[in-house]
């Protein structure tokens, strides 16, 4: 089962779709959003990315669209690949799904004792459980101080390269046992998540394909296209913030010879769109979730 999207309404009206326009769904998942955007179209075409080979079953049975089984950081590549240029809009649901939460098998949460994998693309030969045993601790500090925001990833990062070299962390409960010492019972739950949002973001190079894509977005985007993201943690959200104000993730700000911003987007709304009450009562997932959207301009 993938997730219900979260401000799934709200992103799609924010595509401002043209019916026979071209349109690009990097995080397909379940295809929440394609459906969504596929019942708006009439002679137009989307295109949707992910590089799980359990997304493809969702793909859509018709003409107009084209599915790419690979990661989002190789759009604007697949899209010459398949003789398109521009495209009219792209949107972009970077949380992880409630598919791979639930899957014990994959390895993605501290709820289930299984092979601690996390790999998005099972195709890939590099999962949690490779990074736990082979990266150093200088390595391991760096992913949970830079993606866990922890602020006691350097203990964090001493305690698994002592325990790993007694016994080789291989599962979910390996992990658990190991970082047992360090972990707060009163915010333990917290506490794992972020440890696991570390992990992940480092298996799957996230952090990298995210900035790969959103400069891929711009060049393919035509002028007046619309980039639409839904952001769950501060490091992505940042990253698309910076982006969409200045044309890179850094947030520096270019001017031009007179002084003025130099920047290829316009932002539509200038602060992000956050789920009602309601929704956040319906799907917990929900409640960290921030939309933005920007214009094209240049």
């Amino acid at each position: 089962m993938y997730h219900i999207p979260v401000l799934l309404n709200e992103s799609i009206d924010a595509l401002n779709i043209n019916p026979s326009g071209i349109y690009v769904d990097v995080t397909f998942g379940g295809g929440g959003h394609s459906r969504e955007i596929m019942k708006r179209l009439t002679v137009g075409k989307l295109i949707a990315f992910d590089s799980d080979s359990d997304a493809e079953v969702n793909k859509i049975n018709d003409d107009r669209f084209i599915f790419v089984r690979n990661n989002f950081r190789f759009l604007h590549n697949f899209l010459r690949y398949n003789e398109i240029n521009e495209v009219d809009g792209i949107i972009a649901d970077l949380g992880v799904s409630s598919h791979h939460f639930d899957d014990a098998s994959r390895g993605f949460s501290f709820r289930h004792n299984a092979k601690i994998d996390m790999r998005m693309n099972k195709n890939s030969d590099f999962s949690a459980a490779k990074l736990l045993n082979e990266y150093d601790e200088i390595e391991l500090k760096r992913i949970f101080q830079n993606y866990g925001e922890l602020t006691n990833a350097k203990h964090l990062a001493k305690i698994i390269v002592e325990k790993r070299n007694k016994i080789p962390i291989k599962t979910v409960d390996d992990f658990l046992i190991a970082i047992k010492p360090i972990t707060p019972e009163k915010d333990e739950k917290k506490f794992l998540a972020k440890v696991f949002q570390a992990l992940r973001i480092e298996v799957n190079k996230e952090i990298d394909a995210l900035e790969q894509m959103l400069v891929h977005s711009y060049k393919s985007l035509k002028n007046k296209g619309r980039l639409v993201v839904i952001t769950y943690h501060s490091i992505e959200d940042r990253m698309v913030k910076n982006f969409m104000r200045s044309g890179n993730t850094d947030g520096k700000i270019e001017k031009d010879f007179y002084g003025n911003t130099d920047c290829p987007f316009e932002l539509i709304t200038r602060k992000p769109i956050v789920p009602c009450a309601a929704e956040i009562e319906k799907n917990s997932r929900a409640r960290s979730a921030k939309l933005r959207i920007a214009e094209k301009i240049k």
